[in-house]
């Protein structure tokens, strides 16, 4: 049978692929990695927000290949259903999708003024606007889900929506962004995470740098 891999780009830069290997991590699926030198044509495209890239992450299983991060947390979710990826209940189970699917196709500014990167660190960061617009609404979600459904993770036991927001609480420490208490201490159960731990180590590791991630702006 062949091996299952996981496609994915930059540890320290690449939000995307950070999202889909900790999903991948929580179902309990045993994978192998590709990893796309970040200065692969594509890989860059997809770190610099030039394009769409289709190419990671990539889960390839069995002879099925998903490339679209909700596409792989629902078909993870289908082939490890004790892995909790999605509540059982209905209408949590709704919630958690609507959230991610925020996130999936969300917060541009965001995105675009605070992008990833582990390594770096820059104390008084000025945020515009419209990336502020995104961080209040950001917690708006985590303050909701946290208290309709108790803690410690988003909806109560860790799920794909955990692992969609994972890369904001990087970016948040990256760009040293103050949260009210409660949402600190959600953020620092994400970031202390055994996967969580695993992924800073790889990321710490690389060798590569992109400069335009490298100037504060």
């Amino acid at each position: 049978m062949p091996r299952t891999t996981l496609t994915l780009s930059s540890k320290n830069y690449s939000s995307w692929s950070m999202r889909g290997w900790l999903m991948t991590k929580l179902a309990g699926i045993d994978f192998d990695e590709v990893i796309m030198a970040p200065d692969d044509a594509d890989a860059r495209a997809e770190i610099l927000l030039l394009s769409p890239s289709i190419l990671v992450p990539c889960l390839t299983y069995k002879t099925t290949k998903i490339w679209d991060t909700l596409a792989i947390g629902e078909f993870l979710n289908e082939i490890a259903p004790k892995s909790g990826l999605l509540p059982k209940d209905q209408a949590k189970r709704a919630h958690c999708r609507s959230v991610c699917g925020e996130m999936h196709s969300g917060f541009v500014s965001l995105r675009q003024a605070l992008p990833m990167n582990i390594k770096a660190h820059f104390s008084k960061f000025k945020i515009w606007s419209k990336a502020r617009a995104d961080i209040d609404r950001i917690e708006a979600i985590w303050g909701e889900c946290l208290s309709n459904y108790g803690g410690p993770f988003l909806f109560g036991e860790i799920s794909m929506a955990d692992a969609m927001y994972a890369p904001v609480v990087s970016r948040l420490r990256t760009y040293d962004v103050k949260l009210p208490a409660n949402l600190q201490a959600y953020a620092d159960r994400i970031w202390d995470l055994p996967a969580m731990q695993e992924w800073r180590e790889a990321a710490l590791a690389e060798k590569e740098e992109i400069e335009e991630l490298e100037v504060e702006f």
